[in-house]
């Protein structure tokens, strides 16, 4: 029983070994093994996804019932995996130009990981919180980075506050419904609502939804987003928006399904409320963005919201679509973090303005032209193959009898196109800015070309096997959630 526990952990194992490893190193060889260190960690994320459970099959749960290795799980952990090597990747060539790139980054990052992944395979309220405080401890130190830099440390310290008040929440709201329900494993707490909703157990769900929401950045939960977007380095920016929000949004999708499902009716308002309202908000408040980091902060705000719209429908299809779109969500967003990461001036100094967009199409551009792809996709305009997870997710909703919900997200969609336009506006029609100064770094220059052919017309042909793997991951969570 032992072996066959750890066997269904065994990428979190590989991973967390492989941190304490690299530790070690960080301790004997200091900053100068940055770059050997950092290409380790990228190797050992692609090990642990070979090494996932639950791929080619039902997969199994671990340590009676608390841990679930099924393809709802692997299939959000290749995505986190990638998610996190690329950003590694693109910080090493980054922090490698300032010669400041710490050791302890890919550590901090292989941590971060070990607690998404436990996050995603959780099947109880406790291991839930466990793996949501491994990933929140390596956070705070990632969004203050920089020790010398004011921002990054202003950005750590509001992170840590209102995440810690988050997990107070969390914590509430699993007491109030292990109280009510006997039990923190998802499975005794639905048959503890499946007779009804009392006061106490609708509490628990409000506190505990609430503390998720604020994970993945949801109205009204969002305020930590702009500032640590805005105050931490980029490339941590760009990890921050990419793999801990699939991983939050997986495991609110699990904890909906499988631990809450017989009260869906109740959990539905409050999605479908924090999906509106982020959708508005994050499109209204980008468009008064200075700050191309705040600004695509809000832009993940907006696109949080139009997943939750897939959520929202509370079925397989809805649960599939909001897996789709969160993937090529984060090509996007990703694609763009690599664009603003060769935002330097003369100096070497990176510059985060949306003014000193003006006229790239002139001075880089290539860069232009990538950016266009980016903020095209982001704001769902055919062909790109952005405009493709915002019809899944509406068309979940419509066959869920939410064909309102739907409109009125299309509705404010027109919103958020507004200010991608605006960008590619100023690159395209504005007088040019000075220009940036030219960076030689091939490995985000190729991961630039891959996300950028991913949301072009070409991703078209990732519609049969990335609508094939999130079906299946979505039947999963629905035939396991019973």
């Amino acid at each position: 029983m032992l072996a066959h526990d750890l066997f269904i952990v065994l990428p979190e194992e590989v991973l967390a070994l492989s941190g304490i490893v690299l530790m070690l190193v960080a301790a004997w060889a200091g900053d100068r093994a940055g770059k050997v260190a950092t290409w380790l960690a990228v190797l050992v994320l692609v090990a642990a996804a070979f090494l996932l459970p639950g791929i080619g099959d039902a997969g199994d749960t671990a340590f009676s019932g608390m841990f679930a290795g099924d393809s709802f799980a692997a299939f959000a952990k290749v995505v986190i995996y990638a998610a996190a090597g690329a950003s590694l990747l693109a910080a090493a060539g980054w922090f490698g130009r300032a010669g400041d790139l710490k050791v302890e980054l890919p550590v901090l990052v292989l941590f971060a990981a070990v607690g998404m992944g436990i996050m995603v395979s959780a099947t109880d309220l406790l291991t839930l919180y466990v793996g949501l405080e491994l990933q929140n401890l390596a956070l705070y130190v990632l969004a203050a980075f920089r020790r010398d830099d004011t921002r990054s440390a202003e950005a750590g310290l509001k992170y840590f506050v209102l995440s810690a008040l988050a997990s107070g929440l969390v914590l509430y709201g699993i007491s109030l419904l292990y109280g009510f329900t006997g039990s923190t494993l998802f499975g005794d707490v639905a048959a503890g609502l499946a007779d009804g909703l009392s006061t106490g157990e609708l509490f628990g769900l409000v506190f505990l939804l609430a503390g998720l929401a604020f994970k993945i950045s949801a109205v009204p939960f969002h305020m930590w987003a702009p500032d640590v977007y805005q105050g931490a380095p980029t490339p941590i920016t760009a990890f921050f928006a990419t793999a801990p929000k699939l991983a939050a949004m997986a495991m609110i999708a699990r904890v909906l399904v499988e631990a809450t499902g017989p009260a869906t009716e109740s959990w539905r308002q409050m999605i479908i409320f924090m999906a509106l309202a982020s959708t508005v908000l994050g499109g209204v408040a980008a468009i008064a963005q200075k700050n191309i980091k705040r600004l695509l902060a809000y832009s993940s705000i907006n696109n949080v919201g139009f997943a939750l719209v897939g959520l929202a429908a509370g079925t397989p299809d809805g649960v599939a679509a909001v897996l789709f779109y969160m993937t090529v969500y984060i090509v996007m967003t990703f694609g763009a973090f690599l664009i603003v990461l060769r935002m330097r001036d003369q100096d070497g100094q990176p510059i985060e303005t949306i003014a000193s967009l003006a006229g790239l199409a002139r001075t880089r551009p290539w860069m232009a032209f990538g950016m266009m792809i980016f903020m095209f996709s982001l704001a769902g305009i055919p062909p790109l193959f952005g405009f493709w997870p915002k019809f899944v997710v509406f068309n979940a909703a419509v066959a869920a009898d939410l064909t309102w919900l739907a409109a009125v997200a299309i509705a404010t969609s027109v919103i958020s196109a507004f200010y991608y336009i605006m960008i590619v506006k100023t690159m395209f029609f504005d007088d040019p800015a000075p220009a940036y100064a030219p960076t030689r770094d091939p490995v985000t220059a190729v991961l630039a070309v891959a996300a950028a052919l991913f949301v072009s017309p070409l991703g078209y042909l990732a519609i049969g096997p990335l609508d094939y793997a999130t079906t299946i991951a979505a039947d999963t969570l629905f035939t396991t959630g019973g």
